[in-house]
């Protein structure tokens, strides 16, 4: 039974493979097979006003413009062969008129146009991905008097799906038959297409972008419902449905279609969501939620409407709320080296709302912003951070963490400016308070660097402080991966941890009585958010790998079960067509092993040559194994190019000793790790072509581009999407560029470590760059500002170089607006087929070639 099932899979898939052919174009050529819905017979309205039908009569060019919805591919369910003279004999009904439709898709390897002709002596309409483009009118007495109807399409980078509806006419003659051919225009005679019609296609840039994907996930307290939040980008809108499923039934309801109930959450103990629902001015009515029957009911009236967190005893709301900002003036005096818009910084304060009383009570208030880090259990006292610049000296900002008693409103300071915490949370019983922050925190007790190493502030350590001795006990300096989130089980002897684990992010369980991490299971290579319930041992998660998109999970922490309770994505990712990413390491030339992966192109021949595209990191976040993304390497490949990722020295995650070799460094030691990486990875890959090898960076990657350029000729085109070209000049204008520095030029600055700023800067070696290169940004790029590419730009067009700068009018560091998310994509991908591919007709199609 086993090998009769192994065989009739062998011959599905041998099928589809048949069904997905690749064709070299020299000149017209007919389409050889063809799949067709079954022909439907259909009528023409009753005519109410006999006289007017004399005048204008139902015709057969009115039944082709009936409305007739296309289906979905897997509707086409008939077969047809060309005969001899490339001609379909296709379907029929016994009587009346009827009408058919026929599909294929059709793909080119490069940019261009194709004509795609249709002969038929029927009526015939042609659509191109669901769009009208063109109508045949006329019936002939055969296939000798066939007269045609057709349309150009650029099947690059998007697969273009081609329907055509015939309509034959009630008592035709002629034989019914359709001819659909292609032809490439004149100048694109080396253009091949693939055309098929049923099974997989390539992905493309929309299927990464647009579609329905798990956002986040929240359990209930008792662990019997989970709150799944959705993003659905439909293109240039999003939606947000937030659902609810039960664990125990599978039942699963739409509970917000657009997140439109403010603040919905759960209840910290009662099995209830909650939200609040605007009743006048500023002012909500708090309601609950039976989730199990919907039932809502109003819990408060008159509760302040703003993002409020409930009291662990469901007592109280606490929120934070900062004074109205102030009107920018046109002329104005900067207050800080943080303040690029002119005016102080609105101050925030805390503020508790009693449930039972109705009374807003102001916890802090003063010259500086309080922010609340968590309630303990009792609802009795809370935790929250004061935070002081300290501009003379880096860190350039110190936290106070403090417990404020709610009883008394006595103050217990638990630690004093210290630079380097970040987050605190309260253990259930109130004993001890879980602190993130980076490797120097609480006088270095968590460093675990070698020597001479300057630790990275961006590799977060945990510490655990008890709060009636402030002894502090470092959790992480011996645990590699570095902490993004941490939550307590509601026992308190378990603290969970969301973490970068090298190129993967996953969920640790820390059992603090043992002092031992143990890493959850997970179905995914990367956990995107979390939750675990406060009286169940029940987790929900959800994540993403290499080879799929967002899916929700249910892990239950006792029997070690998980089970997926969200796939979005699924459908669409049957439709497309991907290569399996591998991993591919390699030990550089100090000893240490260099993680990486790589894509290859969906109709991948091991005996063919590639062009290949290097991708590594920005800042000092690691290249996750992420499905989609900013830089979705999937859709690379599609295009034909092999995409190596790899995850150079400095990168977080891999323990702070590797991590620490990103600081003060700005690419001396990853810069060689790409170039070793890369030659290494040509010689042990013929089907790459070593003098078609592109690189591309974002941010700090993208300093990194620029950088690899003044020290290699190895890369035959190179993207730098928001990159430093002067260390010093991002060092001061970048809203972040100081701060920054904290952790990749810990303690230097321009004018005592000059061999940095300037020396190690693009720029003053922009005569060193040979490689054509495209500077990208968005011009209202506050992190890494506009006029970093525009000075190299500058410098490479005075030396007379290769270069082309791309500016996104309005757009920040990210591209979120998607009709120029599209845009930018795109003129990433066209550059490199100009230089790698020797194909300029894309690029030059999107920007005119002429000066």
């Amino acid at each position: 039974m086993m090998k009769k099932n192994l065989m009739m899979r062998k011959m599905q898939v041998a099928l589809l493979l048949a069904s997905y052919v690749t064709v070299g174009f020299a000149q017209s050529e007919t389409l050889k097979k063809i799949v067709a819905t079954t022909p439907l017979e259909v009528r023409a309205p009753l005519m109410v006003d006999p006289a007017k039908d004399a005048k204008d009569p139902f015709g057969a060019d009115k039944l082709l413009k009936l409305g007739l919805t296309i289906p979905e591919q897997t509707g086409f369910t008939q077969k047809y062969d060309a005969d001899a003279d490339g001609f379909f004999r296709v379907g029929k009904v016994a009587q009346g008129a009827s009408v058919q439709l026929f599909a294929f898709y059709v793909r080119g390897d490069r940019y261009g146009n194709v004509k795609v002709t249709v002969t038929t002596p029927d009526l015939a309409e042609l659509f191109v991905n669901g769009k009208s483009v063109a109508t045949k009118t006329t019936s002939e007495d055969g296939r000798k008097e066939a007269k045609e109807l057709s349309t150009t399409l650029t099947p690059y980078p998007e697969t273009d799906r081609v329907v055509v509806k015939l309509l034959r006419p009630a008592g035709a003659k002629a034989e019914p038959v359709i001819k659909v051919a292609l032809e490439p225009d004149s100048t694109e005679k080396d253009m091949k297409l693939s055309t098929w019609e049923s099974g997989k296609r390539p992905i493309e840039l929309n299927d990464a972008i647009k579609g329905k994907r798990v956002y986040d996930t929240k359990v209930s307290p008792k662990g019997n419902y989970v709150l799944m939040t959705y993003t659905y980008n439909h293109g240039e809108t999003s939606t947000y449905p937030k659902e609810l499923y039960s664990i125990k039934t599978g039942r699963r309801v739409t509970i917000a279609p657009n997140n439109d109930k403010h603040a919905l959450g759960w209840m910290p103990k009662s099995e209830r969501l909650f939200y609040l629902s605007k009743d006048d001015g500023n002012v909500a009515n708090l309601i609950t939620i039976d989730p199990e029957t919907l039932e809502e009911k109003v819990m408060a009236r008159n509760v302040p409407y703003e993002w409020v967190t409930f009291s662990p005893d469901e007592k109280a709301l606490f929120y934070s709320k900062g004074d109205e900002p102030k009107k920018t003036e046109d002329v104005y005096r900067m207050q800080t080296v943080t303040d690029r818009s002119g005016g102080a910084v609105p101050l925030t304060f805390i503020y508790r709302y009693d449930l039972g009383t109705g009374l807003t009570t102001q916890l802090t208030f003063g010259d500086r912003t309080a922010t609340l880090n968590d309630i303990a259990h009792d609802g009795q006292s809370i935790l929250f951070t004061i935070t002081d610049e300290t501009i003379t000296e880096q860190p350039f900002t110190v936290n106070s963490h403090y417990r404020l008693d709610l009883r008394t409103m006595r103050v217990d300071t638990l630690c004093a400016r210290e630079a380097h915490t970040t987050e605190a949370l309260f253990s259930p019983d109130g004993r001890k308070v879980l602190f993130l922050g980076d490797p120097e925190a609480f006088g270095r007790i968590g460093l675990n660097v070698g020597q001479g190493q300057t630790p990275n502030s961006f590799d977060v350590q945990a510490y655990l402080m008890d709060v009636a001795t402030k002894k502090v006990e470092p959790l992480t300096r011996d645990f590699n991966p570095s902490i993004s989130k941490a939550k307590w089980s509601g026992d308190g002897r378990t603290i969970y941890f969301e973490v970068a684990d090298e190129d993967h992010v996953y969920v640790y369980a820390y059992d603090v009585a043992a002092k031992k991490f143990n890493r959850l299971p997970s179905e995914e290579d990367v956990v995107n958010a979390f939750d675990v319930a406060n009286q169940a041992p029940v987790m929900a998660y959800s994540g993403e790998g290499l080879m799929n998109s967002t899916r929700a999970y249910v892990y239950d922490l006792n029997t070690k079960k998980t089970t997926r309770i969200a796939d979005p994505y699924a459908e669409h990712l049957a439709q497309l067509k991907l290569q399996p990413v591998k991993d591919w390491n390699f030990t550089n030339s100090d000893g240490q092993e260099i993680k990486g992966f790589y894509y290859l192109p969906p109709d991948f021949d091991p005996n063919k040559k590639y062009p290949m595209i290097v991708f590594y990191y920005g800042g000092t976040l690691p290249n996750a194994r992420y499905f989609g993304g900013r830089y979705p390497m999937h859709v690379y490949a599609s295009l034909g190019y092999v995409v190596y990722e790899l995850q150079p020295s400095g990168a977080i995650g891999f323990g702070q000793k590797f991590s620490a070799l990103h600081v003060n460094a700005w690419g001396k030691r990853s810069s060689d790790d790409i170039i070793e990486g890369t030659r290494k990875f040509i010689a042990d890959h013929p089907f790459v072509d070593g003098k078609k090898v592109g690189c591309i960076g974002a941010s700090y990657g993208g300093f990194m581009t620029m950088h690899l350029q003044t020290r290699t000729d190895l890369f035959a085109a190179a993207v730098a999407h928001a990159g430093i070209s002067s260390i010093a000049g991002y060092w001061g204008e970048g809203h972040w560029g100081y701060s920054y520095s904290t952790a990749a030029s810990a303690g230097s600055y321009p004018w005592n470590n000059k061999a940095l700023y300037v020396d190690q800067s693009p720029l003053f070696n922009a005569d060193k760059i040979n490689t054509p290169i495209l500077l990208i940004n968005g011009t209202s790029d506050t992190n890494v500002p506009p006029g970093q590419s525009v000075q190299m730009y500058v410098a490479l067009k005075i030396l007379g170089k290769p270069v082309e700068l791309v500016q996104v009018k309005g757009e920040d560091h990210f591209i979120m607006d998607y009709n120029k998310r599209v845009k930018w994509t795109y003129s990433i991908l066209s550059f490199f087929d100009r230089w790698l591919k020797g194909q300029p007709a894309w690029w030059d199609s999107m920007y005119d070639p002429k000066p």
